[in-house]
């Protein structure tokens, strides 16, 4: 039989590269939110494939940020950082036509990790062969990658030839987390992310990067198989509280309907949702409110 393998594959690239479409397309749950919008994943996001012979545990991570320009942002880098710690495996993602100067913070860090690099170029379906290999031949002596993989995360395709590779890679041992584990995070966590995933779709401008969803209550009704769930959208001023509710109510109303339906899909029960609006002064800033949230 042969030896069990396990590791950490990280994942780290720019915003709105496709990270998260990519993680999800490799662990087939849909772990990470997904948005046209930069700045869509806040957290490092942990989800786990489980075979008999292996556990691959993969690590979705907020988009590089050259320029933080608060509290919330510098946070978000350091879960960039830290996924070079324990990587066995790191995924570095581009899209066609993307340019890293040579002293990018990302590209020396690379440059001094032990764990084998894989190059991934996504979004390959939007562009024509000539331009993919002239891209290619462009970066493939920047940096010691171990393969360089053409993708196209959305369309999945190449993706079982990356997860071949990616287990080539891997290191043997036990597995880290227990075989039914699909992740590291409680499904509330999962639940404020639909909530937030829909701000991102729904509200324009500043709105959806000054909210934060915290859900306060999550009871699961097991004779009425029904999940009792209230959450605090927490915003900066009284403007973002007033634009989040619309006129009425009727904003924060189509919010709820819209969440709700994505909730039941995901736990697969019926649910009662009820939202709350609250402002909390600068609180992308703050470092025991950013604490509070996870932030941490």
């Amino acid at each position: 039989m042969a030896a069990h393998k396990s590791g950490f594959v990280n994942i780290i690239g720019r915003p709105n590269v496709g990270k998260s479409t990519l993680m999800n397309a490799l662990v087939g749950e849909r772990m990470s939110i997904i948005t046209a919008k930069p700045q869509t994943t806040r957290h490092r996001i942990i989800g786990i494939v489980n075979e008999e012979d292996y556990q691959v545990v993969f690590s979705d991570t907020p988009g590089v940020i050259s320029d933080p320009n608060y509290k919330m942002q510098e946070v978000m880098n350091s879960f960039v950082h830290e996924s070079f710690d324990d990587a066995d495996v790191m995924m570095f993602v581009l899209e066609i036509g993307e340019e890293y100067p040579e002293d990018s913070p990302v590209l020396m860090r690379l440059r001094k990790t032990k764990a084998p690099v894989f190059l991934l170029i996504n979004k390959i379906d939007t562009c024509d062969d000539a331009t993919l290999l002239q891209f290619i031949q462009s970066w493939k002596d920047r940096l010691p990658f171990k393969e360089i993989i053409p993708i196209s995360a959305l369309k999945k395709i190449n993706t079982d030839r990356l997860f071949e590779q990616i287990l080539n890679y891997l290191p043997e041992g036990a597995p880290y987390y227990p075989k039914d584990q699909l992740t590291d995070r409680p499904e509330k966590f999962f639940v404020s992310e639909i909530i937030r995933e829909k701000i991102l779709l729904l509200y324009k401008q500043e709105i959806p990067y000054s909210s934060e969803v915290i859900v306060e209550e999550f009871k699961v009704d097991e004779a009425k198989d029904l999940v009792r769930i209230r959450a605090n959208i927490i915003v900066m001023r009284k403007t973002q509280k007033g634009i989040l509710i619309g006129k009425q109510g009727i904003a924060i109303k189509r919010l709820g309907i819209e969440s709700r339906k994505d909730i039941e899909t995901f736990l697969e029960k019926k649910v009662f949702l009820e939202l709350f609006v609250k402002v909390r002064d600068n609180w992308r800033d703050d470092e025991r409110t950013l604490k509070h949230f996870g932030y941490q």
